[in-house]
This record gives structure tokens, sequence and C-alpha cells, in this order.
């Protein structure tokens, strides 16, 4: 059975023109509808947001929450004009709300994992002497604009393209995995590290964003989770930025985490999986898992 879709394409592959490529079935027509595709206004998106991130991230003062703001204009520029869809996800009504509900997750889930490795040994802390206030402003600033781009990229663009394409468990598996293997080349790396990130991080923030639908809520997490690593003196990973303290690490990388930091420690691990486990029955609860749709070629 023909549907409106199919039609348009039968009637856009007529011979005359796929030619010249004029009239709306040629190659501005195929263009056009690859772009609007899951996929193709997933990299659109992700390469937009990208170039803002790669351009912004590092700057100083206000600077990566500056391009944090630009990154959520390309994203609804994307969403609405390419991908045709609404963009509640990033919706202001309740931003707020949400974005300190992540954070209050996020810094338990780090204050958490940090006592526990901390009273089996695995840390020591010492005041590092650095400025205050210059220090926790500028971890602020840099992991908002660290928090806000990669949860755009990675849950507003790719989880639910994927999501749309295959379904919410498949997109969660897909994402999480890419995210592990986006830190492979942290210093310190390891298969190791890279799968720890990929289920306490990759999955557990993919889960969060199905449960919530809101991308102020996982930024908010992701935010306060590399700041307090950073302000605790923890390489985040593998990335040892200024902090108010400095760590020591004794025994095992496993309880540690090494030089990646605390994410490759088991400890993260084990209550990231809890956590995630938790929020899934949360987000099956209240419909947030979407089955596979059936694509229109």
């Amino acid at each position: 059975m023909s549907t409106p879709s199919a039609a348009h394409d039968d009637a856009g592959s007529r011979p005359d023109e796929d030619e010249d490529g004029g009239g709306r079935g040629g190659r501005g027509g195929r263009f056009r509808r690859i772009v609007r595709a899951p996929l193709g206004w997933m990299l659109t998106g992700i390469v937009g947001v990208g170039l803002v991130s790669g351009l912004t991230a590092t700057g100083p003062g206000p600077v990566p929450v500056l391009g944090a703001i630009a990154a959520v204009a390309v994203y609804w520029v994307v969403m609405r004009r390419v991908a045709g869809r609404s963009t509640p996800e990033i919706a202001r009504q309740g931003a707020g709300r949400e974005a300190l509900y992540g954070g209050a997750v996020g810094l338990g889930f780090v204050l958490v994992s940090a006592l526990l490795i901390t009273v089996f040994g695995g840390y020591s802390f010492s005041w590092a002497g650095n400025g205050f206030f210059s220090v926790v402003w500028s971890a602020a600033m840099v992991q908002a604009g660290a928090a806000v781009t990669e949860e755009l990229m990675f849950r507003g663009f790719a989880l639910q393209a994927l999501e749309q394409r295959w379904g919410s468990r498949a997109a969660i598996v897909i994402t999480g995995l890419f995210f592990g293997v986006a830190h492979l080349g942290a210093p310190g790396a390891g298969v190791w590290s890279a799968l720890a990130i990929a289920l306490e991080a990759g999955v557990m923030l993919g889960v969060a964003f199905l449960w919530r639908r809101n991308i102020w809520f996982v930024a908010g997490l992701h935010f306060t989770w590399n700041t307090a690593e950073q302000l605790l003196g923890i390489p985040v990973s593998g990335h040892t930025p200024t902090g108010l303290f400095t760590v020591d690490t004794h025994g095992s990388t496993l309880l540690s985490g090494g030089t990646f930091g605390l994410e490759a420690s088991i400890v993260p691990v084990l209550i990231g999986v809890l956590l995630t486990v938790r929020m899934f029955v949360l987000a099956r609860r209240s419909g947030g898992l979407r089955p596979r749709r059936l694509v229109q070629r």
C-alpha cells in the first residue's frame, strides 16, 4: 500500500527530473530528504554544536558559557528548521528546577563515590592553596560549557535520532558505547576506563534523559559531576585542572581510578548501575521509553 511519502519518492524518481537535478525529486530533493532523516539531522546538529564547542570550550572567562548559549541556539535551529521537530527538552519553563534536580543527583553521585573511595583507602586530600573564587569561577564556566554542549550532542541529537530510528533501548546502548569510545583519547584511558565511563556516564545519562525528557536535567547532572571532581582535585576523565584540593591515590587503580580519575574506579560504576536501574524503572513507568519506529523510505 502506497504512503504519501512513498508516492512522493516515486514521483521524484522520474528520469527527466533525476538527470538534471531539477524539480522536487532531483538531487536537491534527495539531499533534503537525507538531511531531514534522523541520522541526517543528527550529524548536522553534532557538527554544528561541535564547531561551537571547539571554538569556545577553552576560552577565557565566560566564553565557554557563551558558547553553550550559542550551542543551544544551533540546536533549536537544527531541530526546528531541519528536523521539523518541536523542542520541549530545552524549554525555558522549568529549566532551573530541572537543572537543580539533576545537579543534586550529580553532586551526590560524586561525593558519595569519593567518600567511599577515601574510606577504603584510595584517596587522601590536602588543601591546594589556590585562590578560592578564581578556581570556582573558572571551573564553573568551563564545566557549564562542556556539560551543555556534550549533552546537546549525545542526548539531544544522537540519542533522540537513534531512538526514532531503532527505539529507546538501542539508542541508550549505542550512545553509551560511543560516549565511552569518545573518551579513549583522554590521558590514562584504556579499555576499562572506556567501558566504565560508558556504563556510569553514557548509559546513565541516556536513561536519565529518557526519564526526564529534559536537557537541563542531564546537563545539571553532568555539570555538578565534573565540577565537584575538579574542585576536589580529582582528574576529570584523565585531565587534571586546577582545583581547591590535591588528591593522592593509594592502592589498587580499580579502587582509585588511577590517573584517569574517579570514573575509572569500580565504586562509581556500581553506584551508577544502581542509579541507572532506578531511573530506567521510572522512565518505563512514565512512558519515557519508546519502541522502534518504522521509518518511511
